[in-house]
């Protein structure tokens, strides 16, 4: 048998040449899926020289030495390098909210006709009431021109003229019993012409008291840091006209883009004990367009007004919850010194509270019975009978959007 071939040293050389490829292409494909795995799948040729695979790597020789290692900082001592992180602050807390504004409310105010006045003047005309007209906000409509200058409009010879006069000085009687805003929109504002209406304006400034009323004015009442707007209705050329619907809306949009609550005062309706239901349609009285009080008034509210407060009928009337707002349609009279008729029903009247969120929403609300007696000055009534009147009058005239009025006096919104 032929012994085999021997192989030339060159050949084992070459043979264990290729045998180190090989084991170092595994290696350096082992590594590269080490690294690829490791490295988010973002690839290894970026890893190599000139773009170079490790195969390539592996085809063109030895490869080359790896870069010194550097040392990672343990992670605490990276952070005490670092500057302290600032400390986590709660997130800021919303600021408190508005209080509520209270508003008092009350009807038709004859402080007399010169020269039959109360003895004591408007002082002892309000002085049994005055503890209880406190509040942001207290509005009456005053059916009384101040002055001492103007000259009578209906003639001394009318008998029919019904004028109310009284000094100037009365704004100061007003103004120490509580009011803070005064209607003059209303039919007897301007008895006394233009001379007896800004002599009644000039006093009443004066006294500090604000007036409501006149074709495109709006009374603003700042209650700490809440906005309250009082817009003032009649159906007289001297006043904000009541019959113009689209007017009266422009400005109640306007009073409320510049306040947080808007008050609407209204002397409206037909007058006298006949009148004490309110129906809709339009009112007259005396041949006078006297306006539509219910179509008025849902109007406002629907342009903005948060509260509307009705005078004229001399006569209480029904409360109605319209929107989420009340409307009380006449609060009667609250003075009148040998003016207006004050037995049976022109004598029975209250004081309207209504307190108010800072926007306009319903807090709460209450009646407080009033009755004139004598010579027409107001006093708390203890029989309490204004209650029993406007509750039965609201739940007839507007059934399920009557506002409830409790025994005592408490105004709820409707069931």
């Amino acid at each position: 048998m032929a012994a085999p071939p021997t192989r030339s040293a060159e050949e084992l050389r070459a043979r264990r040449e290729a045998r180190r490829r090989r084991v170092r292409r595994r290696r350096l494909g082992a590594l590269a899926l080490l690294l690829a795995l490791g490295g988010g799948g973002g690839g290894t040729a970026a890893l190599w020289p000139g773009g170079s695979s490790p195969a390539a790597v592996a085809e063109s020789g030895p490869a080359p030495a790896p870069p010194p290692a550097t040392t990672k900082a343990p992670a605490a001592t990276v952070a005490e390098t670092l500057p302290p992180a600032p400390p986590l602050l709660p997130p800021p807390e919303p600021p408190p909210p508005l209080p509520p504004i209270a508003i008092a409310a009350v009807g038709d105010i004859a402080a007399g006709d010169s020269p039959s006045l109360p003895r004591g003047g408007a002082r002892a005309l309000f002085a049994r009431v005055r503890p209880l007209l406190g509040a942001d906000v207290v509005l009456g409509n005053l059916e009384t021109a101040l002055t001492e200058t103007g000259v009578q409009q209906c003639g001394p010879r009318n008998r029919s003229c019904f004028s109310f006069r009284a000094p100037p000085s009365y704004a100061r009687g007003l103004a120490d019993a509580g009011f803070t805003v005064l209607n003059l929109a209303n039919n007897h504002a301007f008895d006394f012409g233009r001379a007896g209406l800004l002599d009644t304006i000039a006093a009443l400034k004066d006294a500090g008291v604000r007036q409501t009323g006149r074709p495109g004015q709006i009374a603003y009442v700042r209650v700490g840091k809440t906005r309250v707007a009082v817009v003032g209705f009649a159906p007289n050329d001297w006043a904000q006209d009541l019959l113009d619907l689209d007017a009266a809306r422009s400005l109640v949009r306007r009073a409320a883009k510049r306040a947080d609550v808007v008050v609407v005062t209204m002397h409206a309706g037909a007058e006298g004990s006949r009148y004490a239901h309110v129906r809709p349609g339009m009112e007259a009285f005396l041949g006078e367009a006297r306006g539509d009080p219910v179509r008025f008034a849902h109007a406002v509210v629907r342009a903005g007004a948060d509260l509307v407060v009705g005078h004229g009928p001399h006569v209480l009337r029904g409360i109605e919850w319209y929107r989420g707002r009340l409307i009380a349609y006449s609060l009667g009279n609250f003075a009148s010194y040998r003016n207006f008729d004050v037995t049976g029903a022109g004598g029975v009247s209250a004081i309207l509270y209504v307190t108010l969120h800072a926007d306009g929403t319903w807090v709460d609300g209450r009646l407080v019975p009033i009755r004139l007696a004598g010579t027409g000055a107001p006093a708390r009534d203890a029989d309490g009978a204004a209650l029993g009147v406007v509750r039965s009058l609201s739940r007839e005239d507007f059934g399920r959007r009557a506002v409830r009025v409790s025994l005592d006096g408490d105004l709820r919104p409707p069931l």
